[in-house]
């Protein structure tokens, strides 16, 4: 019995001794010594590192106006005589759109030219005989001022003449009217609608800890609710002064051309554009690996393989950026990574270059979940996005 016990004793210890052996031949700071079997080169596929900006995807609500819009009412009261528009119709600026009786203005107008052309008569009677003793100087003035007087007359009622008929402020196209010919107008009845959407005026909210991140210029993709495709593109024109202080949000406008006149103002749109942030390193993301220190690459400095710590900052498609001490245009193993170890030498068969290539508003699908932030105690494997929706 105690010749047993002692055989299960030294077989617990050779267990446990073999156990910790290959413990510490897997540890992250396990190396390949001169010597050992698996210090022969290995053949791997290498990728040079890049430098890229972080780039943060955001998506907001955004609503349409007209770059120029006006509801149209006429200056004056009268009953319509001619209508010349047709919703949706193309106007251009100072076409008239509407009439209304003039008659009366007209006569008014005739009216007061008479009394100017008689009033010039009169001052050129005083002046032909000014200093025949047979005008006063008090008279020649008293017939100048009634001149004046007449000629502002006359301006007068050519001006209220003039606001019997609507005219357009502006090109634009022409909304519905209920007015037709026999109708009574006043000053406060709206005839019809003027709008100018060759240009969109489109306006969004963000969250203010983008504030400042948003500039003048900054491009913007536009989607519908019924399709995510790209509508069209526009450009921030202005950015708010302040910020909302229950929503912390501030508004952003910018210029949509609509030059197609595909889009209406009023629609709402689904808003996404792409902030530039730090740069970091580009790596695949194939050659990220994970160990007890957190990810890392493996890097290839003078033909030996050697662990570089890589912390994800964000993650895009097959590539990652990563921040940690690596240098652009060093090498990275790409492909052979199953073979590689610490101190490890290796033969670069073949090296790939890594193209950087800059993510478009409308890159991130619109209909996306959005993400708030990246938590700092988290590894930053987010798709860095904020909603201001």
């Amino acid at each position: 019995m105690p010749n047993t016990m002692s055989i299960v004793k030294r077989c617990y210890l050779l267990l446990v001794v073999v156990t910790l052996g290959g413990i510490a031949g897997c540890s992250d700071d396990a190396k390949l010594q001169p010597g050992q079997g698996g210090a022969k080169a290995r053949p791997v596929i290498a990728a040079k590192v890049a430098v890229s900006a972080e780039q943060v995807n955001v998506e907001a609500v955004g609503t349409s106006r007209a770059l120029q819009s006006v509801a149209i009412r006429s200056r004056a009261a009268g009953q319509v005589t001619e209508v010349n528009i047709s919703p949706g119709q193309p106007v251009a600026k100072g076409e008239v759109l509407l009439r209304l009786d003039e008659r009366d203005e007209a006569l008014a107008l005739r009216n007061a030219e008479v009394e100017l052309a008689d009033a010039e008569r009169l001052l050129a009677r005083y002046r032909q005989t000014k200093g025949s003793g047979a005008v006063t100087e008090s008279a020649l003035d008293d017939a100048e001022s009634t001149v004046a007087r007449a000629q502002i007359a006359v301006d007068r009622a050519r001006v209220d003449l003039e606001y019997q008929k609507v005219v357009a402020p502006f090109a634009g196209y022409v909304g519905l009217s209920d007015i037709d010919p026999g109708a009574w107008v006043d000053t406060d009845t709206v005839i019809t609608t003027i709008d100018d959407r060759s240009i969109l005026l489109v306006t969004f909210e963000l969250p203010e800890l983008l504030l400042g991140q948003v500039q003048p210029g900054q491009e913007i993709a536009l989607s519908t609710w019924r399709t995510d495709s790209v509508v069209a593109k526009g450009k921030v024109v202005t950015i708010d002064s302040r910020v909302d202080e229950s929503e912390r949000t501030f508004k952003v406008r910018a210029h949509v051309n609509n030059s197609a006149d595909r889009l209406r103002p009023g629609m709402s749109f689904r808003i996404g554009l792409t902030l530039t942030g730090n740069e970091y390193f580009l790596v695949p993301e194939v050659s990220l690996q994970w160990g007890a220190r957190g990810s890392f690459v493996w890097t290839i400095k003078d033909g030996v393989a050697q662990r570089e710590l890589a912390t994800i900052v964000q993650r895009r498609a097959g590539r990652v950026l990563v921040s940690g001490s690596l240098q652009e245009g060093s090498l990275v193993v790409l492909e052979g990574i199953q073979m590689v170890r610490e101190g490890q030498p290796v033969t670069v068969a073949e090296v790939r270059e890594l193209e950087v290539r800059e993510q478009s508003p409308e890159s991130q699908p619109a209909g996306q979940a959005p993400d708030a932030g990246r938590d700092a105690a988290d590894d930053s494997t987010s798709d860095n996005e904020v909603s201001g929706e």
